[in-house]
């Protein structure tokens, strides 16, 4: 098999990721006619039970201002994540998961508009009735979403996405991998712009172009690291 897939892990609340959300869109813009472009959702906190400490919140928010600053992404800081709120991502990684499963095309879409609702809009996005609302946004209809996203199939299948981050080895978001018949190659773990990502995926695409010919054997090439995150 000869497709080459780009795989994006991410979690749609990890700051980073709401970072690199213009460059991802403008790489499956870019890129999306010549390589399979998909998600893996990593797990940032699946799970959690406990309310956000103070300064736990603090410190998440320190990272907020530090992923603006670099990115230029919009938050809206004033109010975030209240008294009370449990960071469990779980249930905003399972709602993609549930669009993948629904249609593919509703994916990236779904991501983006679940990390615009937190990072922007302080929306609780830990709560199904805001991710069935959301999911309606994107035209996935309410009943079908909320049916497959309570189903045990993609509670299962979203465990698998969190498996499969750590087989991989995956250790912050956002993380961009290559995949082709000569294995995986690390492009970022870690925030970086398009036009070095650009330069990573050619660099990848010409090697892999090569190796195809010449048959290589599998690698995991770690091109360099960059900001990795976990808030």
């Amino acid at each position: 098999m000869n497709e080459r897939t780009l795989w994006y892990i991410a979690d749609p609340m990890c700051s980073w990721c709401w970072g690199f959300s213009p460059v991802i869109e403008a790489i499956r813009h870019e890129y999306g006619e010549r390589l399979a472009i998909r998600l893996v959702v990593g797990g940032l906190r699946p799970g959690t039970a406990d309310p956000l400490a103070p300064e736990k919140r603090a410190e998440i928010l320190h990272h907020w201002h530090n992923v603006q600053r670099i990115t230029g992404q919009p938050f809206m800081f004033e109010g975030a994540m209240p008294e009370g709120f449990v960071y469990d991502t779980e249930p905003a990684c399972r709602a993609v998961v549930s669009a993948s499963l629904i249609d593919s095309s509703y994916t990236f879409p779904l991501l983006a508009a679940i990390q615009h609702a937190f990072y922007v809009e302080q929306a609780n996005v830990t709560q199904t009735d805001t991710l069935t609302q959301l999911a309606a946004v994107v035209g996935i209809p309410a009943t079908q979403f909320s049916q497959v996203f309570a189903s045990d199939a993609v509670k299962q299948a979203t465990q698998q996405h969190f498996r499969q981050a750590i087989q991989w080895g995956v250790r912050g978001f956002p993380t961009v991998i290559g995949q082709d018949v000569a294995g995986l190659h690390l492009l970022t773990n870690g925030y970086c712009t398009i036009e070095t990502m650009r330069q990573r995926i050619d660099a990848w695409l010409n090697t892999a172009s090569a190796s195809e010919c010449k048959g290589a054997s599998l690698t995991f090439d770690i091109l360099t690291l960059s900001f990795s995150s976990f808030d």
